[in-house]
């Protein structure tokens, strides 16, 4: 018997040199899902999802990639959309419960952690399995803008821009590159445009595109059609130029 195949078979058994193979097998469904960015701008964040359409039959406003958490947080996701809703409907009962016992929104930070503390008893203990999902994390408190990812293993990180998903390599060589503190909410956007645009080989579809955006003065809020259509031409140009 392999080495590995001594030590995947349950969530609990670290293997010699101290991984966590269920784990790590969650990681890898997180690569393979569709390519998800997030960016801090001035005054908000800004969260771009393809959501990689595979068939002309689809109804793309089917398929939700990206949440509503609270009026100051949204959440996307790449990876298992399932295993996302259940963190999704943990995440706004926390928001909902800080809301009923201190009279305030819950700030992001907090939430976050208790999202992540939620996924780190999935890696823990028997006859469970991790949630194979990442998320990007967005919203503004009153300690200003945020934005975190979230492992399947439960770690979080802040960032000023990120990626998640199969193109995430891609995505941060792009941002590492081009992305600068202060940017517009336009600039934001179409930067993460233009990642998404190379991470999927130049084959970005408009009507497979969720962004969701969240500022100082207004609620978290998806984008109609008609804006995410206006952002695209703006940044890549008009259909086939």
């Amino acid at each position: 018997m392999q080495p590995a195949q001594m030590y995947d078979r349950a969530i609990t058994v670290f293997s010699p040199d101290g991984r966590l193979f269920q784990v790590e097998y969650a990681r890898e469904a997180v690569k393979r899902g569709t390519t998800t960015v997030g960016l801090k701008f001035q005054d908000g964040v800004a969260l771009i999802v393809d959501k990689r359409i595979t068939s002309q039959l689809i109804e793309p406003g089917s398929i939700e990639k990206i949440f509503k958490l609270d009026d100051h947080v949204g959440c996307a996701t790449s990876g298992l959309v399932a295993d996302a809703r259940v963190l999704v409907d943990r995440a706004r009962v926390d928001a909902q419960m800080n809301r009923v016992t201190y009279d305030e929104r819950i700030g992001l930070e907090a939430l976050v952690k208790k999202v992540c503390d939620f996924k780190q008893t999935y890696t823990q203990y028997g006859g469970v399995r991790p949630f194979g999902t990442a998320l990007l994390i967005a919203g503004v408190d009153g300690s200003g803008t945020h934005l975190f990812e979230t492992d399947p293993s439960g770690a979080l990180m802040s960032y000023k821009a990120s990626g998640i998903g199969a193109g995430r390599m891609q995505v941060m060589e792009m941002f590492e590159a081009e992305y600068r503190d202060g940017a517009t909410a336009d600039g934001a956007i179409g930067l993460g445009l233009k990642a998404l645009h190379r991470a999927t080989e130049g084959k970005l579809n408009a009507a497979a595109l969720e962004i969701g955006v969240v500022t100082k003065a207004e609620p978290f809020r998806k984008l109609d059609a008609a804006e995410i259509k206006r952002h695209v031409e703006r940044a890549l140009g008009p259909p086939g130029a």
